[in-house]
């Protein structure tokens, strides 16, 4: 099994774009180039605007490449809290936010025509104990009330794999290669017109009142405005909202091909992609290669600046621990390789948007499940920062000016989260 720096969904492109040298001007300049930064770079350059897009490596190269691969309407944080401490006018908003990110998701693989894999198979959050079916059960009820379009699955009749016992099966969504997508829309940002420049980290995003400024190490960005789309990274600057959230390193394992006879033996006859119900989830999905893609499990807090890194041999191991422990029927197969990313997660677990000061708005919109949502916001936030009212779906995680508390996601929690989930296991083990 090889432990990589890039990931196994596709190969970085090639050739670069060029560095930013000198300074330029700009109606707005977006800085991070992930989904989310490049659909608003492309809403801006379709508006009209001259907009200038900067991106620390190449675009996509973050999480927005490195993922599971999953389009859909969840929200990161735990439905049943949700239910109990939100308001129910504006709980029924996020859903309807969430669930149309999934279709403003599908509607670029389409408009773009970008070859990715698409799969329109919607989303299981799949149980394996009784505790969870149970809560899976209570979940269902919840989306069902809020408008969400979801329903309780029997494992058996919904075709999961043995030992998944049903769970909760979101009927939108589905799966994507996030590689080849992000290479895709990488293609439609440049075709689009946007001044792109890549290998260009910002050092410092200033707001001077009458625009903003973006230093680099080759120049500099002269804007009216701009967008801070930079995900895990978010907390690099100064201008952005303390404890905005906490950057988190997340892995993901893939298999060696596997014959379909085979999973068809193990009961997984619908090939339906599963996170499952964990403190910290796992997901697991087939791919259109004959392979299975498994992750996420155990999850490690970071700091700014952030490291290049892969997944460390501890975490590796537990990956294939836990493949092991899901599909017994499985334990001769290989793995291809293991990779992993920093993605970041808000204090609240909840999406959030809003104003970093006068002339820099920002998103928070990835939380784990937020491969769609962040490409949404952007695209919402490009129309805002252009002048147009802010559209009902971005109202719905506006955050403002407000201040965000101290998170409670860090190194300790993450790591207690890990050992809850695995004595959970173990008890559910004992007990069937």
């Amino acid at each position: 099994m090889k432990i990589m720096y890039d990931t196994g969904w596709a190969a970085p492109p090639l050739p670069a774009e060029p560095q930013l040298a000198g300074d330029v001007h700009c109606d707005v300049v977006v800085i991070g180039g992930g989904g989310g930064g490049m659909a608003a770079a492309i809403r801006l350059a379709e508006s009209g605007a001259d907009v200038v897009l900067v991106e620390a490596r190449t675009l996509g190269a973050g999480a927005s490449g490195r993922n599971a691969g999953y389009i859909t309407n969840s929200i990161a944080a735990d439905p049943e809290m949700l239910d109990h401490l939100v308001e129910p006018d504006r709980l029924r908003a996020l859903y309807r936010y969430a669930e149309n990110a999934v279709h403003f998701a599908e509607s670029t693989i389409d408009e773009h025509r970008i070859e990715c894999g698409h799969v329109k198979a919607g989303i299981v959050m799949a149980a394996v104990s009784k505790g969870q079916l149970r809560r899976a059960r209570r979940i269902a009820k919840v989306l069902q009330k809020n408008g969400a379009a979801s329903e309780f699955v029997d494992g058996r009749e919904a075709g999961l794999p043995e030992g998944f016992l049903g769970g909760v099966r979101e009927r939108v969504g589905g799966t994507v290669n996030p590689g080849e997508f992000v290479v895709g829309l990488r293609r439609a940002t440049i075709a689009a017109g946007v001044r792109v420049y890549e290998h260009t980290p910002a050092r410092d995003v200033t707001d001077t009142g009458d625009g903003v400024t973006v230093d680099t190490p080759g120049g500099s960005v002269r804007a009216k405005r701009a967008l801070l789309m930079t995900n895990a990274d978010n907390g690099a600057f100064a201008i952005a909202p303390k404890n905005l959230a906490t950057p988190t390193y997340t892995c993901l394992l893939e298999t060696e091909p596997i014959a379909p006879e085979r999973l068809d033996q193990i009961g997984w006859t619908s090939r339906a992609p599963m996170v499952s119900l964990h403190m910290i989830l796992e997901n697991h999905r087939v791919t259109p290669r004959g392979t299975i893609v498994f992750g996420t499990r155990r999850v490690e807090a970071g700091r700014v600046p952030l490291p290049e890194r892969t997944p460390s041999p501890a975490v590796a191991d537990d990956l294939v621990r836990g493949f092991r422990e899901r599909f017994p029927g499985l334990r001769d197969v290989g793995f291809r390789s293991v990779w992993g990313g920093w993605i970041s997660m808000s204090g609240t677990w909840m999406p959030a948007a809003g104003e970093a000061s006068d002339n820099v708005l920002y998103s928070q919109a990835c939380n784990g499940h937020g491969f769609a949502q962040a490409q949404y916001v952007g695209h919402l936030l490009a129309d805002h920062v252009g002048g147009a009212p802010r559209h009902a779906d971005l109202d719905a995680i506006w955050h403002g000016r407000k201040r965000f508390r101290p998170s409670v996601v860090n190194g300790p929690t993450l790591y207690a989260g890990w050992l809850a989930d695995r004595a959970l296991d173990r008890l559910a083990a004992l007990t069937h």
